[in-house]
């Protein structure tokens, strides 16, 4: 019985995580698999009920699950608070303790959301790119880090801190996830001005010849932001620091046409995190209009990875494409032509084609 804990979140966090639940119910009916769910309070809903963004019992809960399935965190709300206790903290937390050092961020752009791109067809028809981002690394979790006051002056500091062991498995992790789709792997750095990156070149050219059939090739970043709005199609899986991930992942999920649209897993340890690359969007919460799609396209990648489901991964993302083609669009990807409709309804939609597909 495949344990599965339940962050629904902040703002529209609920509102997907409610229309996932019936995507994932559902395939447990269709393919025999009995999931079990526990909810539990995480970030500012946790703040508001419990004074902490993550409780110990939430951590605990995570812990003994064989996968976590997470809305969204944060909000104005809560902005205000000290650093070391907003809801964004626990998605830290979290990524820590469960050992989460890979993140993976597929940009893939879906036929039926071609001219919702900002740009040009011809730039972005076909693009299907994963960007393999080191998660737990970096000038994130670097020490000494903070503001303090110096000579009368405030001074703050973070500190951009790679280990060998750290970018060796984060590249193995790219370089494994490249073999089963196009054999390319760019790795992006600025080793031109960061000694710490100038070792991640170093590591990942050397985990490479380990993987004679994978092309790699590395970037700098300034250049592979660049690359990615005028070529996209170029890519296949990029894999970098933690911050240059962060960065690059919203940028390649933009091109898409809506971040509405992307999902992401976070794994390395025992039990995988997969969570919507969007926020929470307080403006819309409550009203039934977020897109449910990326947190039911992260469920998929949720049986893939924790569940060796594939064929009932790929059966929610068939269901999802099929959606698409039929012309049904939540308010964030609407145009005019096709039929709008509510999160609820969206997520009723993938299920219907779910019972085609898999009954």
């Amino acid at each position: 019985m495949p344990k599965i804990a339940v962050f629904p979140g902040d703002g529209i966090g609920p509102e997907v995580i409610r229309e996932t639940l019936k995507v994932l119910k559902r395939v447990g009916e269709l393919v025999s698999v009995d999931f079990e769910f526990e909810e539990e309070l995480l970030g500012g809903a946790s703040i508001d009920a419990h004074g902490v963004p993550m409780t110990e019992r939430a951590m605990s809960l995570a812990e003994e699950a064989d996968a976590v399935l997470l809305g969204a965190v944060g909000g104005p709300k809560w902005d205000d608070l000290p650093f070391e206790v907003r809801p964004e903290r626990a998605l830290l937390g979290l990524r820590k303790n469960l050992n989460l050092f890979a993140n993976l961020r597929p940009a893939k752009i879906f036929a039926p959301l071609v001219d919702a791109s900002t740009l040009k067809r011809e730039v972005i028809e076909g693009v299907d790119i994963m960007v393999v981002r080191e998660l737990t690394g970096g000038i994130y979790f670097g020490e000494p880090r903070g503001v303090r006051v110096e000579d009368g002056e405030e001074v703050g500091v973070n500190t951009l801190v790679y280990k060998r062991h750290e970018i060796e498995r984060v590249a193995r992790v790219a370089f494994d996830i490249a073999r089963k789709r196009r054999k390319k792997v760019t790795s992006v750095d600025k080793s031109n001005v960061l000694e710490s990156t100038e070792l991640w070149r170093k590591v990942v050219t050397e985990v490479g010849k380990e993987y004679g059939d994978v092309e790699l090739n590395h970037l700098l970043v300034d250049n592979c932001a660049m690359q990615l709005v005028r070529y996209p199609r170029q890519f296949d899986v990029i894999v970098t620091t933690n911050l240059f991930g962060d960065i690059l992942s919203d940028e390649a999920a933009m091109i898409t046409g809506s971040i509405g649209m992307l999902p992401s897993a976070s794994l390395g340890g025992e039990t995988g995190l997969y969570e919507p690359v969007h926020g929470s969007a307080p403006d819309i919460a409550g009203k039934n209009m977020a897109n449910p799609l990326a947190t039911i396209l992260s469920a998929a990648m949720m049986l893939r990875y924790s569940f060796s489901l594939d064929a009932a991964a790929d059966a929610v993302e068939e269901s999802v494409e099929r959606v698409l083609e039929k012309g049904y669009r939540t308010a964030d990807i609407a145009s005019e032509g096709t039929r709008k409709v509510s999160c609820s309804e969206m997520g009723d939609l993938v299920v219907n084609e779910l019972n085609e597909i898999l009954e």
